[in-house]
């Protein structure tokens, strides 16, 4: 038996329409009390989410079923990232306690929480990517090339190359969908080499933390730089969900 997945009845009109419907109903012309009728619309709406949700991701699958196994490899690699950053972020909280490395402390912990939320941001992804007619459009990718452009023109050195090996990529999709392909799975893959960069930029700052000589100057500013890379990722990673 298919296990039934809860959605948020947000992302499906239709089903909140559907509550909404059998609340007036009951209300106005079945005069059932509010307190039967409204659990029954509550129930309507969170229900009918979750069977658009399962179709719709059953959909997906018949007709696009590398995409959906590339979206559900993202979304354990995003996962796997959250729990490397959860165990950094504690390690540092431990080892960075004196009061010079307060704000040192504070940019590796800013990094770490910066992924808290990338899980769910997959998955909202793998939402708005779901069906075929939810192609990526010519606009979507040269509205996001355009900020990519635009960081590229205001950073130097290694930020500088990490934003030009994104625009190289979004214009390798932005030709996919000018000549009608589908750019989704570029999209993905191109996502998926982001999440693998940050999460080993992650471990060489885990890395740098456990060998490091943290009264050095140059070391912490080594382990700072790091801290700064893989926020850099992560602006990236939000760009492409964007």
């Amino acid at each position: 038996m298919a296990s039934i997945k809860l959605a948020n009845p947000l992302h499906y009109p239709l089903a909140a329409l559907a509550g909404g419907l059998v609340l007036v109903v009951g209300v106005r012309f079945l005069r059932v009390p509010n307190m039967v009728i409204l659990p029954v619309a509550m129930l309507t709406t969170v229900g009918g989410a979750a069977f658009l949700a399962g179709s719709q991701s059953d959909v997906s699958s018949k007709q696009n079923p590398v995409l959906e196994r590339e979206l559900q490899a993202i979304q354990q690699q995003a996962l796997k990232l959250k729990q490397q950053a959860e165990g950094l972020r504690s390690e540092a909280a431990d080892v960075l306690t004196a009061s010079h490395q307060i704000e040192l402390l504070g940019a590796v912990e800013y990094a770490c929480d910066r992924t808290t939320e990338l899980p769910q941001k997959i998955d909202d992804l793998s939402q708005r990517l779901s069906g075929s007619d939810s192609l990526l459009s010519v606009r979507e990718l040269q509205q996001q090339l355009a900020k990519v452009e635009k960081k590229q023109a205001n950073s130097s050195g290694a930020a500088q190359q990490q934003w030009n090996r994104l625009a190289q990529s979004l214009n390798r999709n932005i030709q996919l969908a000018q000549q009608g392909d589908d750019a989704r799975q570029a999209q993905v893959i191109s996502l998926s080499t982001l999440i693998l960069d940050a999460a080993g930029v992650l471990q060489q700052l885990q890395n740098k933390l456990r060998t490091a000589n943290l009264e050095s100057n140059s070391e912490a500013m080594e382990l700072r730089s790091l801290s700064e890379e893989f926020t850099r990722y992560q602006e990236n990673v939000d760009l492409l969900l964007s």
